[in-house]
């Protein structure tokens, strides 16, 4: 059960790095494709638009006019923006999920006829299908609520009968519309969080390494930004963590045995480095750690590498070699300086492994930390 808690704790705290995210559907071509469908979107609301009026009873005039106008403007734009600008970037993706709530939510309530109205739920819930997949869960989480309060408030309307041209004769039919709304709540407070939970561990999955349930190289590429982006400026290390011989190792004791060892070495690493590095398994028997820099560069190599050499209950012991790279709190942040430190700390450990492995090299620095050889 703790375990189910950390993993829903784990969804819900993840920020979801949505220009990684947009990124990774780009490079499959699918960006295309959704910004057809979204944009096809705004000509259904231009559509609702227009059928609007007849659904609007006893306003007046000049209200349904400027709700015409509005709607129409509102459409045109979407539609305009989707199919014909770039991806929008987080905030204006949020800007336009705001606008698209509020707008609905006034149109419902401006319906006179309760099956126009539902179909302004109909909409909060499509919405919701793009949120679940772009945003984070409280984004989510923030819309859900905003279309239960809604639906709420919509439904007491329809049961007192104070929404304009619903009379006595009618108030037969309300339970209709007041169950195809309590479904809109359904669809909103358990679909729409089950598909962005089933996303969120999809994708965990494809970014994990599933021996050890590190990060993988792909999922280091993911997270950086969260701990490396470009508005930080603390100062960073990264650090390249290879075990020695140990092919010779698995030769020795077999496959089996090597599993045991990596999954030991990311335990003890993760214990090594403060909770919030992030640390992969890159390769075979190799692992990268990218955290803030809270002390020299030669120390933190040198408690990864007595946390390798201080395995026990292991029939031989197992060392590595460890290069380590920093970024000062100074230096510009970029994808390209991230890939920089990488190639440094990995030609730093690669320095240690010819001096005959079991040893700390900083970028930069010459002499041997480390154990004996």
């Amino acid at each position: 059960m703790s375990d189910n808690r950390s993993m829903f704790r784990r969804w819900w705290r993840d920020p979801v790095d949505y220009r990684h995210l947009v990124e990774t559907f780009e490079s499959h071509g699918a960006l295309g494709p959704f910004k057809f469908m979204l944009g096809a979107g705004g000509l259904v609301m231009l559509c609702l638009a227009a059928l609007a009026p007849a659904a609007q009873g006893e306003f007046p005039a000049h209200i349904i006019q400027v709700q015409g106008i509005v709607e129409v403007a509102v459409a045109g734009v979407w539609t305009l923006r989707w199919w014909f600008l770039p991806w929008p970037r987080e905030y204006e993706s949020l800007a336009w999920i705001v606008l698209f709530d509020l707008d609905t939510a006034v149109n419902e309530f401006l319906a006179a006829d309760r099956v126009v109205a539902v179909l302004g739920v109909v909409l909060l819930t499509a919405m919701g299908g793009y949120v679940a997949v772009f945003h984070s869960p409280r984004i989510l989480a923030l819309h859900i609520g905003w279309t239960v309060l809604v639906s709420v408030l919509l439904a007491g309307l329809m049961i007192s009968g104070d929404l304009p041209g619903i009379d006595a004769g009618r108030r037969a039919d309300i339970a209709v519309g007041i169950g195809v709304v309590l479904v809109m709540i359904v669809v909103v407070g358990v679909v729409l969080p089950f598909m962005q939970f089933s996303h969120w561990l999809l994708r965990v999955d494809a970014l994990s390494d599933p021996l050890t349930g590190l990060l993988n190289r792909r999922g280091l590429d993911s997270h950086l930004p969260a701990l490396f982006g470009g508005n930080r400026r603390d100062a960073a290390f990264v650090a390249t963590v290879d075990l020695d011989r140990f092919k010779s190792v698995n030769d020795t004791f077999g496959h089996p045995f090597g599993d045991e060892v990596l999954i030991n070495a990311a335990r003890r690493l993760r214990a090594a480095v403060d909770s919030d590095a992030l640390i992969a398994r890159t390769g075979g028997e190799e692992f990268v750690i990218v955290g803030r820099l809270h002390e020299a560069a030669a120390a933190i190599g040198e408690r990864m590498r007595r946390a390798i050499e201080g395995m026990s209950d292991l029939p031989v012991t197992i060392t590595a070699s460890v290069g380590v790279a920093v970024l000062d709190a100074a230096q510009p942040r970029s994808d390209a300086h991230y890939r920089e430190l990488l190639r440094s700390s990995d030609s730093a450990m690669y320095r240690a492994k010819h001096r005959g492995g079991n040893a700390v090299v900083a970028a930069g620095e010459m002499p041997d930390i480390g154990g004996s050889h």
